[in-house]
């Protein structure tokens, strides 16, 4: 029997990459995409995001809910973007203006000081039921320029940390299958697994 799980998301790369992570592990369980309204994500923190969307889903469709706050914290920026990836170059939301305005920003800072780390914060809220927080922290640091076509937001310019030197690749450069074992929300759904077992 299969088990659904709505994902408090609009953005349906997230709920493509979210799918193919839980399918990976837990074929069980359907990831479905959420299409009631937006809250409004007035928290400071990845964890409070993250609770304010999950909450909202489960509370709109009645099923256990998953919403995942993630970005990019950048270490010579004191950890920003930070929650405010996704605005980072104004409320558009605009993708491509925020890489552009993050690498600017960084376009005089030496390579031994662009290191950072994209943070994914689950958290899993069941309908008069419990609600749970994790995190997965993937290391690396920003290119200079972005590169690739693949993933979406900062991945063209993310560099993970582990690669083999001298053939090093930005995330917009790694196949989907490549992101989704080694990511972020990977790692993170690593902690949230034992506790989609629960539902």
């Amino acid at each position: 029997m299969t088990a659904q799980v709505v994902l408090a998301t609009h953005n349906p790369h997230k709920v493509e990459e979210f799918g193919a992570i839980v399918a990976a592990t837990r074929p069980d369980i359907e990831v479905v995409g959420y299409d009631g309204p937006e809250p409004v994500e007035d928290g400071v923190t990845f964890a409070a995001n993250a609770l304010i969307k999950a909450r909202a889903a489960a509370a709109h469709t009645g099923l256990p809910a998953l919403a995942d706050d993630s970005g990019i914290c950048v270490d010579v920026l004191g950890g920003s973007p930070g929650v405010f990836s996704a605005y980072w170059a104004g409320h558009a939301k605009d993708a491509g203006a925020n890489l552009a305005l993050l690498l600017d920003q960084l376009s005089d800072v030496a390579d031994p000081h662009r290191s950072a780390q994209f943070v994914s914060t689950i958290a899993l809220v069941v309908p008069g039921g419990a609600e749970h927080v994790v995190e997965g922290v993937w290391p690396g640091r920003l290119a200079r320029a972005a590169s690739g076509a693949g993933g979406f937001g900062y991945d063209p310019a993310f560099v993970p940390d582990g690669q083999t030197s001298g053939a090093e690749r930005t995330v917009g450069e790694w196949s989907a299958a490549e992101k989704n074992a080694a990511s972020h929300r990977a790692r993170a759904f690593v902690a949230l697994a034992p506790l989609l077992a629960t539902l």
